[in-house]
């Protein structure tokens, strides 16, 4: 008999898995409870707009046949897939219509080690045109709703992820992150959602070798079932020369070890953006509740006053790379941001990447000796609560005007450049209800103490569990 209460979409990742172990469950009972719960709240969001269950039903079947101990760590557990990523013969439209029909012939390895670690894609979620931009709409599928207030954005790049774990279409989810793409629609939606330190998960290599800006990383519901993806994500490919081994304990183990952290710097800004005052107020009491679990909360941030020039130059650097025989054949298919994105890279000399490329690894210098006095740096992760889902772009934060359309995002992309591993904490909300993130931040290769840091917040501030909630409008 098979199991689809629709209870099973408010159940936590690793009950989940549990109850697939178990046998209570199986692979496909999930998928069908994915499906109805997709067709009664997809329309009100669009975060998953490719459905691929077909195909996510031959994989489990398949995966049904080996003993349960053999199925690996999520156990036939259903996850999503970002529409900038390839998903073997799934459409792969990058949300530009110059890619809007075209089917993917191999998956990346990202996709590849998450199947055979047991998951199991049955959905690519909605993405801006290219990854740009942290609002997630394009000219494809059309603009990703924020479910907390649907004339909201979700923020983005992996605005679709987000928004299909806070309304339960998914239990885990997989996303990107450049400058926050994977912190910014956790903070917007009330998830959680983690950039990993480079190479901590293996993908395909696209343009570059060393391409290493962007990485693939988990988004959950909770710290602990942000942990058991980043597991299934792990382990070093021959494909991917950048990738690292998996650790010998397990992201979960530690995310439930009980350490805490002793010491603690709290920055509203890092010095270098504005900050909504109300965002700054949530953050920061939510920061100061480390208190209760003993440690010592601190103001205090590195050095990254070098961050919008270094971040500008090398992210046009990399989109001249990826991008620039897109801009001579195809130009007038892509939106105006991606357009000024590769001009401003075909301008840089090479005395510009000289110079940001040595920024970077001062800022990463001084940062790892900043961590030395600190376990964790904490920060907001977005300056602003949602924002109108008609704004493209957060255009100016209390009372300061940005240069770009891209400058809003430097709280998260000073960490980007400084190598570390970050996510965000839903820590609260507005006065009008919209979550705001907390940003947690830790050394290069120190995903282990911030997950176990994240879980003692994360049960002082009582936030786990606030979601999947149904899509709402405020009026």
């Amino acid at each position: 008999m098979r199991v689809t209460d629709q209870g099973l979409v408010r159940e936590s990742a690793c009950t989940v898995v549990d109850k697939l172990r178990s046998g209570e469950v199986t692979p496909l009972d999930l998928l069908d409870v994915l499906e109805k719960r997709i067709t009664e709240v997809d329309d009100k969001v669009n975060a998953l707009p490719i459905l691929c269950f077909d195909r996510a039903r031959q994989h489990a079947k398949a995966l049904m046949q080996k003993p349960a101990a053999e199925r690996g760590l999520l156990a036939g557990l259903p996850v999503p897939i970002k529409d900038l990523t390839n998903v073997a013969d799934v459409r792969t439209t990058q949300g530009s219509p110059i890619f809007k029909d075209t089917v993917a012939t191999r998956s990346d390895i990202v996709v590849t080690n998450l199947e055979a670690n047991g998951g199991v894609v049955y959905a690519k979620s909605n993405t801006p045109e290219f990854g740009a931009g942290a609002n997630t709409f394009n000219e494809v599928f059309g603009a990703t709703l924020n479910p907390w207030d649907t004339s909201r954005s979700a923020a983005g790049s992996s605005g679709g992820a987000a928004v299909a774990l806070a309304t339960g279409m998914a239990w885990l989810a997989h996303g990107t992150d450049m400058g926050g793409s994977l912190r910014n629609p956790a903070s917007f939606c009330g998830i959680v959602g983690m950039r990993p330190s480079i190479g901590r998960v293996a993908h395909t290599p696209n343009a570059m070798i060393d391409r290493n800006l962007t990485v693939h990383g988990p988004m959950a519901r909770n710290v602990e079932d942000l942990a058991l993806l980043l597991d299934a994500m792990s382990g070093e490919y021959a494909a991917d020369p950048l990738s690292l081994p998996a650790p010998t304990a397990s992201f979960l183990s530690a995310t439930r070890s009980g350490k805490r952290p002793k010491r603690i710097a709290y920055s509203s800004d890092l010095g270098i953006t504005p900050v909504d005052p109300e965002v700054k107020a949530i953050t920061r009491r939510a920061a100061e509740r480390f208190a209760e679990a003993g440690a010592i909360v601190e103001e205090a941030h590195p050095d990254l006053f070098e961050a919008h020039e270094c971040f500008h130059v090398l992210r046009a650097f990399d989109f001249a790379v990826t991008k620039a025989a897109l801009l001579r054949t195809k130009r007038d298919l892509l939106k105006p941001e991606v357009i000024w994105n590769i001009e401003e890279g075909l301008k840089l000399t090479v005395e510009q990447i000289e110079r940001a490329e040595a920024q970077r690894v001062a800022m990463t210098a001084r940062t790892l000796e900043f961590f030395g006095s600190y376990d964790l740096l904490l920060t907001p992760a977005t300056i602003v609560a949602p924002f109108p889902i008609e704004n493209r772009y957060v255009a100016e934060c209390d009372g300061k005007k940005f240069d770009n359309y891209v400058q809003w995002l430097g709280i998260v992309y000073a960490i980007t450049l400084a190598c570390c591993p970050a996510l965000s904490l839903p820590c609260g909300f507005t006065a009008s209800g919209l979550p705001v993130g907390l940003q947690m931040v830790a050394p290069p290769r120190g995903e282990a103490q911030l997950l176990a840091g994240a879980k003692v917040l994360e049960d002082i501030l009582g936030v786990r569990g606030m979601t999947p909630i149904d899509p709402r409008t405020v009026r």
